[in-house]
């Protein structure tokens, strides 16, 4: 069984913990994998540089394959950059491998728990991996095994469980030797909906008053702005945004307007209806989808309906909306964010 580990985090940048310094700190980051038959590999990080204060949640948030897997591994000594430099808690993730896994908690993307093993036997056999015996640590999992509404499976196959089960497990593992920093890696990924809100609870009442960090990766909008006191944005291996949610977001004045044109209605003829548009900006055109901002987004949509009209390139439907995470994703990247993941992680991102 490999060790999975994780812990606490606190909810806001406004707890105390937050002001004791940064948690981790990496600086342009860069990332190669070479990949047979290409002269050049593939390069997953591109100068990626990150800041984590002390007792927050810090949220990685892109699309498969921006590079957030690669930084996890990296800052939790897994992978080594060919350029940049990583120090978690005052720790050179390079120099001090040792000490910094010693401080840290991890939750893979795929379980660490042995199918073959209980619940309660997993728990145990991590804390020996971690140098707990005897009672402390059997207390330490019927604890953990309470915390995590396991207790009744405890005894049970952990190939017996559901997703939603494995994956509480698979955090209640990695708290056995109480770390300092989580780092979670896709944690809902998989999983059903009801399932993920029920991660999201628990990964939330974690974070509360406990002072401990955690850095989460992600692909869904809403867990990041649900869950992070801070994120960073992460695209092609580069961060793009990055602050509170209510920063990125507020940093987009006004309203967004989306629009979806009818069939028979001709793109071209559509942008250069709403290109000098008053009030409106921002435009951006991803074949029969439209988007763009306006002060005012319900008193704007009337004229832009009627240029779209006298254009002879209508609209089929027409939303006004607060500015969200994928707002922000679009005015960074020129891409809608669903653009950037695969049809079933699209699907599994706009269900939840």
């Amino acid at each position: 069984m490999s060790p999975t580990v994780a812990s606490h985090a606190s909810p806001t940048a406004s707890h105390p913990a937050a002001e004791l310094g940064n948690a981790i700190e990496a600086s342009g980051l860069v990332k190669t994998y070479a990949v047979r038959g290409r002269r050049e590999g593939v390069r997953a990080l591109d100068g990626l540089s990150i800041t984590v204060p002390r007792g927050v949640i810090f949220g990685l948030l892109g699309p498969n394959g921006a590079g957030k897997s690669t930084t996890i591994k990296i800052l939790t000594t897994l992978a080594r950059p060919d350029q940049g430099t990583a120090v978690v808690q005052g720790l050179d993730v390079l120099r001090r491998p040792d000490q910094v896994r010693r401080l840290i908690g991890v939750v893979a993307q795929k379980s660490g728990s042995d199918p073959m093993a209980t619940g309660r036997e997993n728990l145990i056999l991590q804390g020996h991996l971690f140098g707990m015996r005897g009672a402390a640590v059997r207390a330490r999992a019927d604890e953990l095994l309470d915390r995590f509404d396991l207790a009744d499976a405890a005894g049970r196959l952990v190939k017996t469980y559901s997703g939603g089960m494995q994956r509480r497990l698979d955090v209640a593992l990695g708290l056995v030797h109480r770390p300092q920093i989580l780092f979670l890696d896709e944690p809902t990924a998989g999983l059903d909906p009801e399932a993920r809100t029920a991660m999201w609870q628990e990964i939330a009442r974690l974070s509360g008053g406990e002072g401990m960090t955690v850095l989460l990766t992600t692909h869904y909008m809403e867990e990041a702005d649900r869950l992070a006191a801070r994120l960073a944005i992460v695209d092609q291996g580069r961060v793009v945004a990055e602050g509170t949610p209510d920063e990125l977001k507020g940093d987009l004045r006004g309203d967004a307007v989306h629009l979806e044109l009818a069939p028979d209605s001709a793109p071209s003829r559509a942008e250069r209806a709403l290109g000098d548009l008053p009030g409106v900006r921002d435009l951006r055109v991803s074949g029969r989808n439209i988007s763009a901002r306006s002060d005012d987004g319900a008193a704007a949509v009337p004229g832009i309906l009627a240029a779209l009209d006298r254009a002879g390139a209508p609209a089929a439907a027409v939303t006004v909306a607060r500015p969200s995470l994928d707002d922000v994703y679009l005015r960074h990247t020129g891409r809608r964010y669903t653009a950037g993941l695969s049809a079933e992680t699209a699907r599994e991102a706009n269900q939840s």
